[in-house]
Formats: C-alpha cells, structure tokens, sequence
C-alpha cells in the first residue's frame, strides 16, 4: 500500500493533475493551498459573486474554507469548519463546491488556469497565549497583589485625578500610599512624566509619604535615571507573567480586593 506524502506541491499544474491532489488532500484532512485564476459565487444568508481574477483558496482539514485576494487580511468569501466539498472538471474550469447542507450555504469556486496547489499535513499542538493588555495587567495585580510586592492593598484602580487616571491606588505593608503607573511595552521617560503629574496632585500631604511605582516589562533608555531623580521605583512585570496569573482567577470580583 503507498504512503501517502506529508507534502506535496505543483507548479502550474494542469486541471487534470489538480484535481487529483486536491480531492486526495481533501479526503484526508489535509491543508490544501491553491493559486489562480478564479470566479466565486455565494449563495445562503445572501448571494455574491467574484468575477475572475488571481486568488489564494485555502481548505483546511476541519472542512473550513477561505478566500483570499491578493490585498486585505481578511478573507473575501469563506465557509465554516464542518463543510463538504466536491471537486469536478466541468466545460468551465475545475469547480469545487464547498456547501452545508442544512443551512443550505453553498459556495463555488471554478478555476480556469492554475499557478500553484500545495497539499500539506500540518501539524500544530502549540499553545496560544494572548499576552495581556494594560488593563489585563490592571486586573492581574487587583486579583493578586503580592504581584506588585508582598503586603501591597489596592485601594482603588482608575482614580480619577486632574491630569487623568490613576492605574491603581493602593497602600504598601508599611501603610504607605502608594500610586501604580503600568506599561504593557517598554516604559520611556514619558511615563515617568506622566506618573510625575500624578505624584504632584497626590503628594500634596507633606507629612505623609508617598511612593510612586512605575510597571513595565523594561525600560527605554535613560528612564532608570529620571526615576531615581524623583525617587521613584521600578517594577519589573511581563504581560506574560500576568496573563498567567489571569488564568488563575475564578471568577471572583475585583471588589474584593479593595479596602
């Protein structure tokens, strides 16, 4: 019995030679990859029609289909995983009709001439981490606050003050007050300005202290400088780190948190 390749890739290939491989890489799952001069027409929810022109059609194993032009990220026709397809050489070109029968969807893409079909068994198990944003890195050290350093106590996030919002609000283990300014990229000294506007509306009290943290994953150049020059400190968190700690909440209100 023949091993079927893991790939397989023609080059201007004639309709005939086409039609074996994709109908081969359809049957088996595969991710078939195809390149040429085509017509789409949509028919379901509404109806559309794509006059001919170069395009990248894109079959995947879980019966998904997508059609892409040469510009835009976004496919310009498409049909969902769980689809069938059928494959044939008519008067016309090679057709591959991609249809559900039970929303009665259908979509048929009939190619004329054929610069490229890749057939390709794909194997992906990987992970996908979407690393937090600001306000994920907000969330995280809201619902974990030893986070940012142990005996840390938000107070509050978004305090509203005259030139904006702080991030969070919060006392230290020594009861100090203590304003959080955080930063998913690298911090520049811009947010060491910012967190100075903030530090002079809040720091108006001389006789009770205050520390000013700035979060970030790194600093940009000469930022470690202006921090010391007001005194102020540094916490090194990834949005990594805090995408971790988000996988860890249950749901719980951030209220809870507060004091």
């Amino acid at each position: 019995m023949e091993t079927p390749q893991r790939q397989q890739v023609l080059e201007n290939p004639s309709l005939e030679e086409a039609i074996k491989a994709i109908k081969a890489g359809i049957s088996r799952h595969r991710t078939v990859i195809i390149a040429g001069n085509c017509t789409v027409e949509y028919d379901g929810r509404a109806s559309s029609k794509l006059e001919q022109g170069e395009r990248v059609i894109l079959f995947k194993g879980d019966g998904s289909a997508l059609v892409h032009r040469p510009k835009d990220y976004s496919p310009v026709n498409w049909q969902p995983a769980g689809s069938l397809f059928r494959t044939i050489l008519t008067q016309d070109g090679l057709k591959i009709r991609v249809f559900r029968r039970k929303e009665n969807e259908t979509m048929e893409v009939i190619f004329t001439d054929l610069a490229m079909v890749a057939v390709l068994d794909l194997v992906d198990f990987g992970e996908f981490s979407l690393y937090a944003t600001e306000r994920d890195m907000q969330e995280a050290i809201l619902f974990k606050p030893e986070l940012l350093e142990p005996g840390f106590r938000p107070i509050t996030k978004e305090k509203a003050v005259d030139p904006g919002f702080i991030d969070i609000l919060g006392v230290d283990k020594d009861n100090k007050l203590t304003v959080v300014e955080i930063k998913r990229v690298k911090a520049n000294k811009d947010a060491v300005n910012q967190l100075k506007k903030y530090m002079d509306v809040i720091d108006l009290d001389k006789g009770r202290p205050v520390r000013a943290i700035l979060v970030a994953p790194e600093l940009g150049k000469g930022v470690e400088k202006l921090l010391k020059e007001y005194g102020y400190e540094y916490k090194l968190i990834s949005p990594q780190k805090c995408s971790e700690v988000l996988k860890q909440k249950k749901g719980k209100p951030l209220t809870s948190f507060f004091g």
